[in-house]
């Protein structure tokens, strides 16, 4: 725990990578239970699909980011042009074996639609794919917050050029010169490829580092609507979260929101890398509460009613029942 509490997020994710031949190590002294579906995350699936072979289970591959191609695409082309000279912190190998995975797999898990079309745009057939998206706790997620006064939007997620924020705080300088009660709050840790931009727009909304599940539920409870406009993402699991809570949703294609949240009835979509259309859509949440009030319900029922994590195990049994069967 220390680890994660006292170094950066690049040196973690640096060691993440690094420690595979460590964990293939530990693998190969595990007992595999009798089964008959092997489920794994890209990059950790080659020994388990190995052993899964063996005994003619079910082959998933869990994929919490778009395909490989996509993801590196997306990610270098934000370094290359906020960032210049910083390269994406994931080895050339495990783009490689992510690939392999996807090829060998019977089932390619996809929490949001964007995954899904990136694994179909990359070659992976479609009938492989199975979308189920995240579920959320609501005994913590439930409770629909008042409209507050002053217009106040929170966005969840690391401080990074993938998830955004690059955009976001362009957007939200738009947003301040039609409305300038509005406010912003910003809940995660900066990533050293956000460098750049970050002495220009610290100081200008109000930051938390970090929060607990219950405080980010407290916090929800005091803004009119959640932010995200991520280039590339799997699908935040935050933005579920936020639904579940009752706020309405601004968000990206690329964020996986377009899983759960249809364009002008739990929020409104904006293409990724466009600050104008971001600012936009903030400012007529900003300015017309009963629109807030109404997506807000509407996110409700769709983020919150039948999409627990209960619902979301019994949807992923169905799914490799079904196909067992077949």
């Amino acid at each position: 725990m220390p680890f994660y509490l006292w170094t950066s997020l690049l040196t973690i994710e640096r060691a993440f990578h690094a420690f595979l031949p460590i964990w293939k190590a530990w693998f190969k002294t595990q007992r595999f239970p009798a089964c008959n579906v092997v489920q794994a995350t890209t990059a950790y699936a080659t020994e388990p699909f190995d052993r899964a072979e063996r005994i003619g289970a079910l082959r998933v591959v869990d994929c919490p980011n778009s395909h490989p191609a996509s993801f590196a695409k997306l990610w270098q082309e934000e370094c290359d042009r906020w960032c210049p000279g910083d390269k994406i912190p994931v080895p050339r190998r495990h783009w490689a074996r992510m690939r392999r995975e996807l090829e060998r797999a019977d089932v390619v898990l996809c929490p949001s639609t964007f995954v899904r079309d990136s694994m179909v745009a990359n070659g992976v057939p479609a009938a492989k794919c199975f979308i189920n998206p995240f579920g959320v706790d609501t005994s913590i997620f439930g409770i629909t917050p008042p409209t507050p006064a002053a217009p106040r939007f929170i966005c969840v997620g690391t401080i990074c050029l993938r998830k955004g924020h690059q955009y976001l705080f362009r957007a939200f300088e738009r947003l301040k010169q039609e409305v300038p009660t509005a406010e912003l709050v910003c809940v995660g840790n900066y990533r050293a490829d956000f460098r750049m931009e970050r002495p220009r727009w610290e100081g200008c909304f109000q930051h938390y580092a970090s929060v607990s599940h219950a405080e980010l539920a407290r916090l929800f409870q005091t803004c009119t609507a959640f932010v995200l406009v991520s280039v590339e993402e799997g699908l935040a699991r935050v933005i579920i979260e936020a639904m579940a809570a009752g706020l309405p949703i601004v968000a990206t294609h690329e964020s996986g929101a377009t899983t759960l949240v249809e364009d002008g009835v739990e929020g409104f979509i904006v293409p990724a890398r466009d600050p104008a259309r971001t600012a936009e859509a903030m400012t007529r949440l900003a300015l017309h509460p009963p629109t807030c009030r109404r997506m807000g319900e509407a996110a409700r029922q769709k983020g919150a009613i039948r999409n627990t994590w209960q619902d979301y195990g019994d949807r992923l049994l169905a799914e490799y029942s079904a196909r067992l069967n077949r």
